[in-house]
């Protein structure tokens, strides 16, 4: 049995010169020092979930708005046996949607947390306003 969760979260804000890479590379950095900080393993970024959390956020992006994605996909693509997400938008570098933003919302911070988790992707897009939306998708195999 597979088991499915999603956060979302709400910030606009404007977007800051930081390429969408480094980005991620913020994004992953801060989710493992929190995952340190609990005594948690450190997250592999994984290439499968990163090419869906990339589709995510390209999505979002263009659609001017905040979803989730199907994560039946995700689980049966990667080879997951579970898989969550967590989205948001206007967050202006990974350090600042991780640490101001996902951890001080109770679901995000439960999936960042959760210690079922051992891969990560996690992408961000601007839309054509300069904003960013984002994705972190996490799962194990």
């Amino acid at each position: 049995m597979a088991i499915v969760t999603f956060a979302v979260l709400l910030v606009p804000g404007q977007a800051q010169a930081v390429t969408a890479s480094r980005y991620a590379q913020q994004a992953v950095h801060s989710t493992n020092v929190h995952r340190h900080a609990h005594h948690l393993r450190t997250l592999k970024v994984g290439a499968c979930l990163r090419k869906h959390a990339a589709r995510q956020a390209q999505r979002m992006a263009n659609q001017h708005r905040m979803f989730h994605q199907a994560l039946q996909p995700v689980l049966r693509d990667c080879g997951l046996t579970v898989a969550g997400e967590n989205v948001a938008y206007g967050f202006t570098t990974g350090w600042a949607v991780v640490n101001k933003g996902w951890m001080h919302s109770a679901p995000h911070r439960h999936n960042i947390l959760d210690k079922r988790f051992g891969y990560v992707g996690i992408a961000a897009r601007r839309d054509s306003r300069g904003v960013w939306y984002v994705s972190q998708v996490l799962g194990r195999h």
